[in-house]
């Protein structure tokens, strides 16, 4: 590096979504080359910053002559400093251009991997720490950042204080067969954690209103598009709370979040394409349909040839019945009564039938299925001890929980909701595989 360049590159840096406000001045601006075009003897090298894309103009006989041969060889994802002028152009991307006054390249790149061709899917993968710099993933994690953003500001501005629970921990909190088993010490055995639901209600009993907000594991052999092994789940709790106080939270959560990302990722849903007239119909309140109900939905779709198979009451819903459930709304459903056998040991029950969890499934329109998974919980100590026993679970591992039974014990509910699945619906993207940074699948844990 020159000492020109040392002095450039030390200059203070504009960001590229800051260049409104320096129209007409003269700014320094630190990047990588996302394109290059040419013509003649005018360089149309184009900079990206993590902030935005602008087209700069390098005039030949306005720059010194090591400046443009040192633009003119730089390749995709070349580092480089540009210092220019703010020009408004209704013409250019995001409204501006630079005027290249100089330039220093801090590292010349050529043969970058992922070019404007067609790659495939595994490709892409493989080449997840680079892919990430494309107008569409970058695209997809901005609108991630704004849903998480989202999640925060919603749970803390309405009384919930956040508690976050464990990653290890000593027992499962839904089904042993999809724990990922890891050595702790003294030849102990721990398991990473498929939720935080259980501690959950301990702080939730604590603070009243709770949530915990961290990654989460699940050991499915699942190679879906809606599946990871790893991701993010946000699971608020509350206490003197019953299955309609979640349905009211639920609702009033995504048409938050969707209200956010509509407002602050006008250009990432450009970029994606998506149809904004979607997000807009996500408004409370919500349909509410029975477990019974939608079964009969189904039913009726049997009938009418629309779905391929007759669904059994008692199942569960699978990833066609879902889209069928979702797609005779105009929003997301909620499905409310599931059967008790398919619920999770700590779900209340029905008084009036017991065969029926106090449980709701939110479902996404448009395929996207369960965003969010929730109901009321049990409150008897006897009741759920005979749940633990008979899901065949370690009693001794649950004393701690009960003890939430035996020390006042009130009726509680809450929720729980994957990042990854509600940032895909508000992206509209198929595959959740990329709204994560580095997603972890069945047969991916590189890079």
């Amino acid at each position: 590096m020159t000492t020109q360049s040392v002095a450039l590159a030390s200059e203070k840096q504009t960001y590229i979504n800051q260049l409104s406000e320096h129209v007409g001045s003269e700014v320094v601006l630190k990047g990588w080359l996302y394109n290059m075009r040419s013509s003649g003897k005018i360089l149309f090298p184009q900079l990206r910053d993590g902030t935005g894309v602008v087209q700069c103009v390098a005039l030949k006989n306005a720059i010194t002559p090591e400046v443009w041969e040192a633009l003119k060889g730089l390749g995709q994802e070349s580092a480089l400093v540009i210092k220019g002028s703010v020009r408004a152009d209704s013409r250019a991307p995001g409204g501006y251009e630079i005027d290249v006054v100089t330039a220093d390249v801090l590292q010349q790149v050529h043969d970058y991997p992922i070019t404007p061709k067609e790659h495939g899917t595994e490709f892409l993968m493989d080449h997840r720490h680079i892919w990430l710099r494309s107008r569409r993933q970058h695209a997809v994690l901005k609108v991630r950042h704004t849903v998480v953003q989202a999640v925060r500001n919603f749970l803390d501005n309405d009384g919930f204080t956040l508690a976050d629970s464990p990653i290890f921990t000593p027992a499962a909190c839904e089904g042993t067969t999809t724990l990922f088993e890891v050595d702790y010490f003294d030849g102990e055995k721990a398991y990473l954690t498929q939720s935080g639901q259980l501690y959950n209600e301990a702080t939730a009993a604590a603070f009243g209103k709770a949530y915990c907000f961290g990654p989460t594991f699940r050991a499915e052999k699942s190679k879906t598009r809606r599946h990871l092994t790893e991701f993010w789940m946000v699971e608020p709790e509350m206490a003197f709370a019953s299955l309609d106080d979640v349905m009211t939270l639920s609702e009033r959560f995504l048409s938050y979040i969707a209200s956010r990302v509509l407002e602050d990722r006008q250009e990432e849903l450009k970029v994606l394409e998506r149809d904004t007239a979607k997000l807009e119909g996500i408004v409370a309140p919500f349909p509410r349909v029975h477990y019974d109900d939608a079964v009969k939905m189904l039913h009726e779709g049997s009938e009418k040839g629309e779905m391929e198979t007759k669904f059994e009451w008692g199942g569960d819903f699978g990833a066609p019945d879902e889209t069928y459930i979702s797609s005779q709304f105009d929003k997301p459903v909620m499905v409310h009564h599931y059967p008790a056998a398919i619920k999770a040991f700590y779900m209340a029950r029905d008084a009036e039938r017991p065969e029926l969890a106090l449980g709701v499934d939110v479902l996404a329109p448009e395929g996207y299925g369960e965003v969010i998974g929730g109901g009321e919980r049990a409150t008897s100590l006897e009741f759920l001890k005979e749940q633990i026993a008979l899901h065949e679970l370690p009693e001794e591992a649950f004393q701690w929980y009960l003890d939430l039974r035996r020390y006042g014990s009130v009726p509680h509910a809450g929720f729980g909701m994957g990042i990854e699945r509600c940032t895909a619906w508000m992206c509209g993207i198929e595959h959740i595989r990329e709204t994560i940074p580095f997603p972890r699948m069945l047969y991916r844990i590189r890079p």
